[in-house]
């Protein structure tokens, strides 16, 4: 919020816009700049300046927080700390109407994404009608309509910060897009196989020590490792126990970006034509090397934020 405040110096009186902003440790940044009127905080000009020095001091507090390396280097840092800026700006400014629109549009377009990278044959204009419309396209599987309403029910949970990165949360998350669709919710009971992917998931005894670890892990590096680089790292190690007996991609995609969003970042969405560079870069994770599905999870934040959500900075 900006506020206007008059400064007296030498006996002459001035006006000052006054803007403040509470960076990630929670200390908070105040800046001000002289204006001629009043009329002057609702200027666009204004506005980008005070934005500009917020993405600035984003930039300068992740570099001081944590090491910039081969794939996280300084650019691509400041890059996505322009992004987090941006997308707190977006929330700020606009009505909880418009900011619903936008989420709604980002919603339609992650269930079709997410449920097609499965297998799911419904179209995005099918997706729509179903969300939208409540019109089940003739001829189409009921548990692809189901897939595509549990998606959208986790979606709004997502937004409203209701997903835990807990072993109870994740099975809630779970039990959510399984619903009515026939398969068990919880952790499996049987061995799972990955098709296109040479790896052994953890057996069925394994799996809750496996997430208690992998979540302990997760609490121990929040706040030393990178949040993007800490979110395509928990990933690839979720995906490689495969908790569920399915659902397993549609949960870790959606864990993503509960991560993102908890520390202020903009969701992503990655498309089924990015199906196989997303499953060649868990694939590699796999084998041990890191860097691929970190530098695919910075190109879809990229991708995903300037189709969705940059347009709108110029609005506001």
């Amino acid at each position: 919020m900006v506020s206007v405040k008059e400064k007296k110096i030498k006996g002459k009186s001035y006006l000052y816009a006054e803007y403040s902003f509470r960076l990630p440790d929670s200390s908070v940044k105040k800046i001000s700049k002289l204006i001629r009127s009043k009329e002057d905080i609702s200027s666009k000009a204004l506005k980008r300046f005070f934005l500009d020095k917020e993405i600035e001091a984003y930039k300068r507090y992740a570099l001081r927080r944590y090491s910039a390396g081969r794939i996280l280097d300084k650019g691509k840092i400041q890059k996505i700390e322009s992004f987090r800026a941006e997308f707190r700006q977006i929330i700020r400014n606009l009505t909880k109407k418009q900011f619903k629109d936008i989420l709604d549009r980002f919603t339609v377009n992650f269930t079709y994404e997410s449920n097609a990278i499965e297998g799911n044959s419904l179209t995005l204009k099918d997706v729509t009608l179903v969300l939208h419309e409540n019109i089940v396209p003739e001829g189409k599987d009921l548990r692809e309509i189901y897939e595509t309403n549990n998606i959208r029910e986790a979606n709004g949970m997502l937004f409203s910060s209701k997903i835990d990165i807990s072993k109870r949360g994740m099975i809630k998350l779970h039990r959510m897009l399984v619903k009515d669709t026939g398969v068990s919710f919880g952790f499996k009971k049987l061995p799972n196989y990955l098709l296109m992917r040479d790896v052994k998931t953890a057996p069925p005894e394994k799996v809750e020590e496996e997430i208690d670890g992998l979540i302990s892990w997760y609490e121990k590096n929040r706040g030393h490792e990178h949040p993007v680089r800490l979110a395509a790292e928990f990933h690839g190690r979720f995906e490689k126990i495969h908790p569920f007996e399915d659902g397993n991609g549609r949960v870790g995609r959606l864990l993503i970006n509960a991560m993102l969003l908890e520390e202020g970042y903009p969701p992503i969405i990655i498309r089924k034509t990015m199906r196989q560079p997303y499953f060649s870069a868990l694939e590699a994770y796999d084998k041990g090397h890191k860097d691929k599905l970190i530098r695919f999870l910075l190109e879809r934040m990229e991708k995903t934020f300037e189709n969705f959500f940059k347009i709108y900075i110029r609005y506001i």
